[in-house]
């Protein structure tokens, strides 16, 4: 923290590069010397020690995305007529339904907390939380869901201590804050392998409910051009929690660092949220009804300054801040602590002068934040104006002056871009590295292959099935569902891990039902990146589709390397280039081609340490799709005896980025799946409407593991009610050009990924369902019948094999549990 008077005028000059370099350094400052240049071009003079870290803090690639943003803009589909409101705002709103003459308005809103994480598990993780509810709620809606989408390193690897205490402080510090905040889990994703090992990601999802009169934006109201407006910070008195973390996420993390900067990580406070969250509820109540317009945003990376400017400049508008009104938890915190630091649960307001005061009574009166939180409430810190700069005063002296766009937007890049094949290394080869540094395999977390060989015969394949269900990246995920309240709010009606996606009633006592599904693929995208973001986009729309859900728009958390790097971020423009080609081209709504948009995101880059790799390229996408009648989801369960098994699509031998090629295979190459977005389409559109004429009675993704995995949970999710199924794949190979009986890896068939989707339909609706598919072009074939015998039987090539439900299970039982809590 500088020694400088906050009013000052830095001494470097821009030209003079060894003395920039000793003035940022000495300040802790991330900007490079053409960006200090930039500044003061901008500016027209050096900056002052305060305007310094405004800068430096706004210019990240956190606030700024300066290098995602032309990417973006170019390749992602943000406009629908059922869109409300995309990207640029805390979160993304679309029309959802009707309800008793109401348009009521789905939020959505995507972001990432992956170096905080890394470095303070527990706290990294449920700030990331506590910061994603708050900017749905700061939409005007209530939250009725998260996800977390979450990926570790190796845990049985040379860094396996160091994994597995993350995993356990990351799994349980979104359990104490989601819990405590009485919002329910609606699912993630947890995937382990070692691209991870330095740069864990904790990607998390809120949704939230609105009536579409009810929104309220994340900005100044246009309002403020015509009468007086203040700027009201509402929450924890500020501190130096968080104080650099917009910068800090935007470099590569060295394990010095991760010590050094922990206090750039915020501290979370859920109960405190819960009492602001009443206190908002009742100031959106009141506003409403009194037809009040107002501003309202969440303080998350850059605390005043980002959440000040932002709200100011997206009205075309400025503001007038002066610390020395800021609540603060210490006296002496200098003035550029106050005005960045990411200190958790506060807000800030922008609202008529004229009601100032009542507002304050609202927080400080009505639900006393002062009692309760030693320095909490609610304060008049400023005012907005209608010259478009950013002025910010302390002590009486003007501490930053400067245009709203400069600070905004004043910088992007259009990076170089360079292909670089990438090979992501199976487990065998991991193995060998950990001998060759006496680490050990850890025979739970992950049991070795069986053997060398191909699975060419019944019984080699049975032996892959169990080993597949028991691999880390394929076994139950139980106890990660166990450890989070998924039934508060009383919504739920499939919870997380029964299906493809959780399924919620949208508004209690009403029909209407939300779905939520993931996609993501980083070892397909480590193949070929513009497969993997398709291949993303489809997972996640399709994992909707497996409930019934019309997919109606998705979100996106975009975790790559350094941008700097031409190869990272020609895998950041091509990941970018299949998702927006996926999110067109899948026109799922009948008779509308403007497919399924993106409305809101996040990118997180540098996830690379100072030492390491890039992480492999991991777009991680969220698909909300809508249910009239809650009544007509199913889960994966197999639901009665007699029904039709049918996959729809076609096997495959294409094992990129696969578990399998993970497991066994010398390597997948860039041997990708074959994505056909016409096919997914009709494919989505007949689940759709089968699910609502009563033709389905269970689906199932066939993702992680591949066809016989994706079988085998089937079964295991319907082994309550004794349910099993017989099927026959000798047509099916046969029918996709598989090798002759007993030659070459049936694995690679059986165990490939993104083959299609396996249905359970009803005896009786069975040729109803064969003459939709076949009207719609939406290939598909009849493997075999479900029975009332709680197993999987199989035949193939050379023979058939068995396996009861309790052998499934124990085999796919204990991994991550071993993981998380030995």
């Amino acid at each position: 923290m500088s020694e400088h008077r906050p009013d000052a005028i830095l001494r470097a000059d821009p030209r003079d590069v060894a003395a920039v370099r000793a003035c940022l350094a000495e300040h802790g400052a991330r900007l490079t010397v053409d960006e200090y240049a930039r500044v003061c071009e901008l500016l027209g003079r050096r900056p002052s020690v305060v305007e310094l870290h405004v800068f430096d803090t706004m210019w990240s690639e956190h606030c700024s995305y300066k290098s995602s943003r032309p990417v973006l803009r170019e390749y992602l589909p943000t406009e629908a007529p059922h869109v409300v409101l995309g990207p640029g705002e805390d979160a993304g709103i679309v029309r959802f339904a009707r309800i008793d003459g109401r348009s009521v308005c789905l939020v959505l809103a995507h972001e990432s907390h992956n170096h905080p994480s890394q470095v303070l598990p527990v706290e990294g993780a449920a700030t990331g939380i506590g910061g994603i509810v708050r900017d749905v709620y700061c939409m005007g809606a209530d939250v009725v869901g998260v996800l977390d989408p979450l990926r570790f390193g190796d845990p049985d690897g040379p860094n396996a201590r160091r994994v597995r205490d993350i995993a356990w402080g990351v799994v349980d510090g979104i359990a104490q804050y989601g819990n405590a905040l009485g919002v329910p889990n609606l699912g993630g994703e947890t995937v382990f392998d070692a691209t991870y090992d330095d740069n864990c990601l904790v990607n998390v999802v809120a949704l939230g409910v609105v009536d579409e009169d009810g929104i309220v934006r994340s900005r100044v109201p246009d309002a403020a051009r015509d009468e007086p407006f203040d700027v009201i910070l509402v929450g924890k008195p500020t501190d130096a929690s968080g104080f650099g973390g917009a910068a800090f996420a935007s470099e590569r993390l060295s394990e010095e660092d991760a010590v050094e900067r922990q206090g750039a990580v915020q501290v979370p406070d859920p109960f405190l949220k819960r009492v602001l969250a009443e206190a908002g509820r009742a100031l959106l109540a009141w506003v409403r009804a009194e037809g009040i317009p107002i501003g309202f945003k969440d303080l998350g990376a850059g605390g005043i300054s980002c959440a000040v400017s932002e709200m100011a400049q997206a009205a075309g508008l400025g503001a007038d801040v002066d610390l020395d009104r800021v609540p603060v938890a210490f006296d002496d915190l200098p003035p550029e602590v106050i005005a960045c630091s990411e200190t958790q649960e506060r807000f800030a307001l922008a609202v008529p002068a004229r009601v100032s005061e009542r507002v304050l009574a609202i927080y400080n009166e009505d639900f006393e934040l002062p009692h309760l939180y030693t320095g909490a409430g609610a304060a008049v810190i400023g005012r907005v104006t209608r010259e478009p700069r950013f002025v910010v005063r302390h002590r009486g002296a003007v501490v930053v002056d400067a245009h709203v766009d400069a600070i905004t937007t004043g910088i992007v890049y259009e990076r170089a871009a360079e292909a670089r094949p990438r090979v992501m290394p199976t487990r065998r080869e991991l193995a060998a590295r950990r001998e060759g540094t006496g680490a050990a395999v850890d025979p739970v977390a992950d049991p070795a292959p069986s053997d060398d060989g191909p699975a060419a015969t019944p019984e080699a394949v049975r032996v892959r099935l169990l080993e597949m269900l028991g691999s880390i990246n394929v076994c139950s995920r139980a106890p990660l569902y166990e450890h989070y309240d998924t039934m508060v709010q009383g919504r739920a009606v499939i919870e997380p891990g029964r299906a493809d996606a959780a399924v919620q009633v949208l508004v209690p006592g009403h029909r209407v039902g939300l779905a939520v599904g993931l996609g993501s693929c980083a070892r397909l995208g480590a193949a070929d990146p513009y497969a993997g973001g398709r291949w993303a986009v489809i997972e996640a729309v399709r994992n909707v589709a497996c409930v019934g859900a019309l997919p109606v728009a998705v979100t996106d958390c975009l975790n790559f390397g350094d941008p700097e790097d031409p190869a990272v971020f020609h895998e950041f423009r091509e990941s970018v280039r299949g998702l927006g080609d996926a999110c067109r081209g899948l026109r799922v709504v009948e008779g509308d081609d403007h497919g399924v948009p993106v409305v809101s995101g996040n990118v997180s880059f540098y996830n690379q340490s100072a030492t390491g790799d890039p992480i492999a390229p991991t777009p991680v996408v969220c698909c909300a799709g809508r249910l009239d009648d809650v009544a007509r989801a199913r889960s994966m369960a197999l639901a009665e005896p007699g029904a039709s098994i049918v996959l729809l699509g076609a096997l495959h031998d294409r094992l990129a980025g696969s578990e399998y090629e993970r497991r066994y295979r010398a390597r997948g190459g860039r041997d990708v799946p074959e994505a056909d977005l016409d096919a997914e389409t009709a494919r989505v559109r007949l689940l759709v409407d089968a699910f609502a004429r009563g033709h389905v009675s269970a689906a199932h993704d066939v993702a992680d593991g591949g066809l016989l995995v994706a079988l085998a949970e089937m079964v295991l999710a319907g082994a309550r009610a004794r349910s099993g199924a017989d099927v026959d794949l000798r047509g099916a190979l046969r029918e996709a050009g598989a090798t002759r009986e007993g030659d070459g890896d049936l694995g690679a068939w059986l165990f490939s990924e993104y083959g299609g989707v396996l249905v359970e339909v009803p005896a009786p609706r069975a040729d109803a369902f064969l003459d939709a598919a076949r009207a719609r072009a939406v290939e598909c074939v009849v493997l075999g019948t479900t029975r009332a015998v709680a197993g999987l039987r199989v035949s193939l090539p050379g023979g058939a094999f068995e396996v009861d439900a309790d052998a499934l299970e124990a085999a796919r039982r204990g991994a991550l549990e071993e993981v998380l809590y030995r």
